[in-house]
């Protein structure tokens, strides 16, 4: 800008700055900058997780050789604790409370064990993944990527734990007198529907966890609590036949037991069908595809803010 003066110069005014008047949203538009740490679209931060793939198994991998590092006895904990939990709970309830009603010991005990196994399994993913971001925050912080690669690190971790036992189950069923036959083929459905179950609960608790840390606390009293209603220690259908079939319907679509009883179904002999409730596949199906996704979008959206504050 310039004017005249009185004695004919010419005075040369302030050029007002290129970005005058701009908002914050505007200058970062043009000049194309991005909020650092936002989040992805949903299909992106699908895209992202797929590409770390390799660092989700070798992060879980790691973390199940350094869990039992520091026991004499190492990885062989991964087995024998299920199995003295297993030894307890039959003294407890088979032997002094008689529990087994409706079930001959010869499939009681692999029942039991069965149940103690398959329960562990999603009780540790829920309560690595209730842990994986308040645990690692460190990790968070420090390193850009799609944060629910730790979750789902730690339920693919508890899978290959129980993997590593499914030796010993499968040890316990033929010494029961179950053998293998077509049903056993059946387990690797059941463990690939409970994983993506128990894949979606980690991701919800690891979004409550981050924002709750007492969230650790309070889980184990919930997770005991599941177990009892389950139907681990006893046969739903047999210890209710004397409550109302809405009561007994009601436990057993209960999650826990579904993935359960399955289990059960492929590996026990003397297991039957008669023990499912209806339409079981289509309600593992839904528990697993419901709770995966569900799980997934509800962390995902709070992508942007773990390890802040």
């Amino acid at each position: 800008m310039s004017h005249t003066t009185h004695d004919a110069g010419v005075a040369v005014g302030a050029i007002p700055a290129p970005d005058e008047g701009l908002t914050p949203a505007e200058l970062a538009a043009r000049y194309g900058l991005a909020v650092s740490g936002a989040r992805p679209s949903l299909v992106e931060y699908v895209r992202q997780l797929w590409s770390r793939r390799h660092f989700i198994l070798a992060f879980s991998q790691a973390k199940l050789t350094a869990q039992y590092s520091q026991a004499k006895l190492g990885q062989l904990w991964q087995v024998a604790t299920p199995l003295l939990n297993a030894a307890v709970y039959y003294f407890i309830f088979g032997v002094i409370l008689h529990a087994s009603r409706g079930l001959s010991p010869d499939v009681y005990i692999p029942f039991l064990v069965t149940g103690v196994f398959v329960f562990t399994f999603t009780q540790s993913s829920v309560m690595s993944g209730v842990r994986a971001i308040s645990g690692n925050l460190g990790l968070v912080r420090a390193l850009h990527f799609p944060r629910a690669s730790l979750p789902v690190s730690f339920s693919l971790q508890q899978l290959q734990q129980l993997l590593f036992s499914m030796i010993v189950l499968f040890i316990v069923a033929i010494g029961f007198g179950s053998y293998p036959g077509m049903s056993w083929l059946l387990i690797v459905p059941v463990l690939a529907l409970q994983f993506l179950f128990n894949t979606g609960l980690a991701l919800i608790v690891a979004r409550m966890g981050a924002k709750t840390p007492d969230m650790a606390q309070l889980m184990p009293f919930v997770l005991r609590t599941w177990m009892y209603t389950s139907g681990v220690m006893f046969s739903i259908s047999a210890m209710m036949t004397d409550r109302p079939e809405w009561a007994v319907r009601l436990l057993q679509v209960n999650p826990a037991a579904i993935y359960m009883d399955l289990m059960r179904f492929a590996l026990i002999d003397g297991y039957g069908a008669s023990n499912l409730p209806p339409h079981v596949w289509a309600i593992a199906v839904f528990w697993a595809v419901a709770v995966f996704a569900g799980g997934f979008v509800y962390f995902w959206k709070a992508e942007e803010r773990y390890g802040r504050g």
